[in-house]
């Protein structure tokens, strides 16, 4: 996916419709010149309804759309006939999206499934006719309501990408070999860092016909959390993957400090990541001797399982993917 096409971020003034007014009326007829109160109630105002399309991918279709307004509702009529309600406007996002109040963080909704529908603003409820007032002690209402204020907020989308591997590490640390190596994705290499800008997901095919999604996350450097380098915009992405493969190059001069460096960036963003389950690939073990393999076997960190893998030469990565499938299981 082109990173000018990928937008995960979106802010919208969202507008649901007023509703219909009651309507005031008494029963006229030829036959009848003093009927009784027949004014019917309004319509309700449209909704804002957010709705789960698994076809979308990002938040680009919205990119461009800053205000989205629904329609109010109709007042009510004579004859007890009751107003239309103003038309939803249903706005498909992709699954993993989020709606947040930008001044207070707090989360509106979320959006998880294929053809879920949640409603983001309800329109303002349609007004009481003068019918509707009649009692056995009040028999000519003159009033009614007028119809409910519909609301108007901004609010972001946020895209949390949906995966069940999401690979973490440093920059260059062989994550987008490894997807383009294991799955048809294709994402940008090359030896600098921030190779990869926009978070990339491949199909990984396993036995038997069986498969899962692997998202290549773009890498983390130290303080991340605080908004350094890439910051906190694609830390949020890994909240959404089942499993986390840990990535670190086999010529790193100091492996158990940099598992502990990616383990805090995520603990200092949200603690909750701390329990997933965890996979550790030591990465680019082509360029080693195998002596050096077990060596540095010593200074691996205690606790996690690790797999020594190749995606130049394709060693380690059948076991790789049994390690993932296995976990993935559990």
């Amino acid at each position: 996916m082109a990173e000018q096409n990928f937008v995960d971020y979106v802010k919208i003034m969202f507008r649901s419709g007023h509703g219909g007014a009651g309507f005031v009326h008494f029963f006229r007829s030829k036959g009848v010149p003093k009927g009784g109160p027949d004014g019917g109630n309004g319509g309700r105002g449209g909704h804002i309804i957010l709705r789960g399309n698994g076809q979308l991918w990002t938040l680009l279709h919205l990119k461009y759309r800053k205000h989205i307004f629904a329609k109010d509702g109709t007042g009510g009529g004579e004859n007890n006939c009751t107003g239309s309600d103003g038309e939803d406007v249903i706005v498909d996002v992709p699954l993993g999206t989020i709606a947040v109040d930008p001044e207070t963080g707090d989360k509106l909704l979320e959006i998880t499934n294929e053809d879920e529908q949640k409603i983001l603003l309800p329109g303002g409820r349609g007004g009481k006719g003068n019918a509707f007032f009649t009692s056995s002690t009040h028999q000519a209402p003159d009033y009614a309501q007028p119809g409910e204020d519909g609301k108007e907020s901004w609010i972001v989308l946020e895209l949390k990408i949906l995966a069940d591997v999401g690979l973490v590490g440093f920059p260059n640390a062989g994550k987008s070999t490894l997807l383009s190596s294991l799955s048809a994705a294709r994402p940008k290499i090359a030896d600098y860092a921030f190779t990869t800008l926009t978070p990339q997901l491949g199909i990984v095919a396993y036995r038997d016909g069986r498969s899962f999604v692997m998202a290549d996350i773009p890498g983390i450097i130290e303080d991340a959390h605080l908004g350094k380098g890439l910051g906190t915009r694609f830390l949020r992405h890994i909240e959404r993957n089942s499993l986390l493969l840990f990535m670190i190059p086999c010529d790193s001069h100091e492996i158990k400090k940099d598992f502990q460096i990616l383990v805090n960036e995520l603990k200092q963003h949200n603690p909750e990541l701390l329990d997933k389950p965890r996979l550790l690939a030591i990465t680019k073990t082509d360029i080693v001797e195998p002596e050096w393999l077990k060596l540095i076997r010593p200074e691996l960190p205690d606790g996690i399982e690790t797999v020594f893998i190749s995606s130049v030469t394709g060693a380690g990565l059948d076991a790789l993917k049994d390690s993932i499938w296995k976990l993935l299981q559990t």
